[in-house]
């Protein structure tokens, strides 16, 4: 059986998320550098016609999009296991926090990361103001539980935590926000969780 190989650079929270998958599922994987001059190859754009990360290889397997891939991982190596519930309701749960993983987490926190580190051409105030509402509102459903989709953890929660935990590296605070910040660290104190590797931190504003 050939390895798992996972596309993709070390700063990616898109990446991160599925190699914390990875990891929980205890698969042996190969992560092979993506940058952004590999993307622009036509040997990568075989992988992904869109020049995106993650995409993963899993032997005759090619599948992009990190959400859809932790999905797959789940559904693949752990179909029974507690990361994405077969009950309708708790999969529509975990499936509301995907989406807002590709909303307003990726609009918000990512995107103003992406401007303050990498001048990503984006609006810094409406990614602020996006960030601001998403964590307001995250807090306020945390209160009170431990976890964003069930009382354990999902892929739910691998979607929504690199790019939060990092928003400060986007000068986006998170003190304001104590049921986040708790969440942060049960994820944080998880056996399988490594964490991303972090960029320069810009002055809060």
């Amino acid at each position: 059986m050939s390895k798992i190989r996972l596309h993709g650079t070390p700063l990616s929270g898109h990446a991160h998320r599925v190699e914390l998958m990875l990891r929980i599922l205890g698969l042996d994987f190969e992560f092979v550098e993506a940058s952004a001059a590999v993307r622009a190859t036509p040997e990568y754009a075989r992988l992904n016609p869109l020049r995106q990360i993650p995409v993963l290889e899993d032997g005759d397997l090619v599948l992009a999009d990190s959400n859809a891939i932790l999905v797959y991982l789940a559904r693949r190596y752990d179909p029974d296991g507690p990361w994405l519930p077969g009950d309708p309701v708790a999969a529509a749960q975990v499936q509301r926090w995907l989406s807002i993983a590709a909303g307003e987490v990726m609009h918000g926190p990512a995107t103003a990361r992406g401007v303050a580190q990498w001048g990503m051409p984006a609006d810094p105030v409406r990614a602020k103001h996006i960030a601001q509402r998403l964590l307001t509102f995250m807090d306020q459903h945390l209160a009170g539980r431990a976890y964003l989709a069930a009382d354990h953890p999902t892929i739910a929660d691998l979607a929504c935590y690199s790019y939060v935990a990092h928003a400060p590296e986007g000068a986006i605070p998170l003190e304001p926000y104590p049921a986040v910040r708790a969440w942060l660290a049960r994820v944080e104190g998880q056996p399988w969780f490594k964490p991303m590797p972090a960029s320069s931190i810009p002055e809060l504003a």
